[in-house]
């Protein structure tokens, strides 16, 4: 009964939603990395001298795996890794560096999007990440981060366009048709493209999008082709830019469902947490989950 909600709920709520992605899709370019910065980094040779495409990846494998360990929300993951690649396209960091600028701008988002009691403290945070920089250094690191962002820290992230898509997409479906598009499969999806730098170089509400379309496709919901079109002409996202991102989606996604894809491990940071941190550590920090792999669809 409760899935036979009236059809002027059902519109008034969608039109609440379309007014937020509107409002998204206004903001969307005026916090996201420079692209050309984000093309000097790929294109740098692996030398111990410059940041590299395969540094920043495995740092932000290594924020994932905090994310998991702590337990926070994809929002938060998300926002770090936009204030991370928006950081590396403007400043030339050294590799040296990459740890101190990784984790301010993880814990930037983390203050910005989890309630206060959940948020740890930075000694816990750099202990278990296993690094050597002080609290000093960090909160010197974060004033730098903060000022290159020009204090611009409500971005706006493929996290949110992805969950307004569901929340949209989802309400096309029949109550036993509503599983088969499961937005914390999607957000799995996500977070393995936020581990590759090229997918930063997409707007957010086309990888968003993207993501979603090639969800639809595998499970053969042919009936949202239509919601699907209409939310890709309300979001003036061509066919030839959504063909293109969906293309390397894939590619992404199957090699990160296979054994090629190095997987961040949550494990590692399970074994330094000592006796005398752990009697420190709020009790929210022990829920722990492995990183998710994503479910196999049913046939």
């Amino acid at each position: 009964m409760q899935c036979k909600m009236s059809e002027t709920l059902v519109s008034t709520e969608a039109q609440e939603l379309l007014y937020q992605l509107t409002a998204l899709l206004e903001q969307e370019l005026r916090c996201q990395p420079k692209a050309s910065g984000l093309r000097l980094i790929e294109a740098a040779h692996d030398n111990g001298l410059r940041m590299t495409a395969r540094l920043r990846d495995f740092e932000v494998k290594d924020l994932l795996s905090l994310t998991q360990f702590f337990g926070f929300h994809a929002e938060t993951f998300s926002l770090a890794v936009n204030f991370l690649d928006r950081f590396l396209s403007k400043m030339k960091v050294q590799p040296k560096h990459i740890g101190c600028v990784g984790l301010s701008c993880f814990y930037l988002a983390v203050k910005a999007t989890e309630e206060e009691r959940n948020v740890p403290l930075a000694t816990d945070l750099i202990r278990i990440s296993q690094y050597r920089f002080t609290v000093s250094d960090m909160m010197r690191m974060e004033k730098i981060v903060l000022e290159k962002l020009s204090w611009k820290v409500k971005a706006t992230t493929a996290f949110q366009f992805l969950q307004l898509y569901h929340s949209l997409i989802h309400e096309n479906l029949s109550c036993e048709r509503k599983k088969y598009l499961n937005f914390e499969r999607l957000e799995t999806q996500l977070k393995a493209c936020h581990c590759r730098i090229m997918f930063s170089k997409a707007k957010p509400s086309v990888l968003a999008l993207s993501i979603m379309a090639l969800e639809i496709e595998e499970q053969k919901l042919l009936e949202l082709t239509e919601a699907l079109e209409f939310l890709q002409l309300h979001s003036k996202i061509n066919n030839r830019e959504l063909t293109f991102w969906k293309e390397l989606v894939l590619k992404c996604l199957t090699e990160y469902s296979s054994s090629k894809c190095s997987k961040p491990n949550v494990q590692k940071l399970k074994w330094i947490v000592s006796g005398r941190t752990a009697r420190q550590l709020k009790h929210s920090y022990y829920r722990i989950t492995h990183l998710p792999t994503i479910p196999e669809t049913t046939s």
